[in-house]
């Protein structure tokens, strides 16, 4: 890999640092072609990213960025995921990591704060901005739900009262 190529590597990591709100970095040894793909296509259909990474490269990228502190995570053979939903990428690394051995969470960052293994399992187990923004519109439509039930209810007994009135009324006739 030649000088340009190397600064090309560092301003993409730079950019992916600076749109991300979550990193997850991990240790990938031993996985295989097939394990990795399966691994990539889980992850981007979270919409979040995975990148297999050099060391001395992603270090130089991370300074500068909110996400510097990471940057004694990088060694060994290193991958990172990221995401600009704060859950997503986390949730598909760890879930895949329990099923595989071969890949190892070092730890991460959330918004520029620092994470260990145990913080980035913990921030998995969180559900993701979509699942709290559809769980919010389901406690929104509750109470509107109700009030209509029973709006509807009411009006429909004035109905029957009305109508055995009224039967009455023609039955006195």
């Amino acid at each position: 890999m030649d000088r340009t190529q190397k600064q090309s590597l560092v301003d993409t990591l730079q950019q992916v640092f600076a749109d991300t709100v979550c990193v997850v970095v991990t240790h990938q040894a031993g996985l295989n072609v097939a394990e990795a793909t399966q691994l990539r296509r889980q992850v981007r259909s979270a919409g979040a990213g995975f990148r297999v990474t050099k060391n001395r490269l992603a270090r130089r990228a991370l300074a500068g960025t909110a996400f510097e502190p990471l940057s004694g995570l990088f060694t060994g053979p290193t991958a990172i995921a990221f995401s600009r939903d704060p859950v997503a990428a986390a949730k598909v690394v760890v879930e895949f990591a329990n099923r595989n051995d071969k890949l190892t969470i070092v730890g991460g960052g959330l918004a520029g704060r620092q994470m260990d293994a145990a913080g980035v399992r913990e921030l998995a187990s969180l559900p993701s901005l979509d699942e709290l923004r559809s769980k919010l519109v389901g406690l929104l439509r509750t109470p509107a739900t109700l009030l209509a039930v029973v709006s509807q209810a009411t009006a429909g007994q004035i109905v029957r009262v009305l109508a055995a009135f009224a039967e009455r009324q023609d039955e006195a006739a």
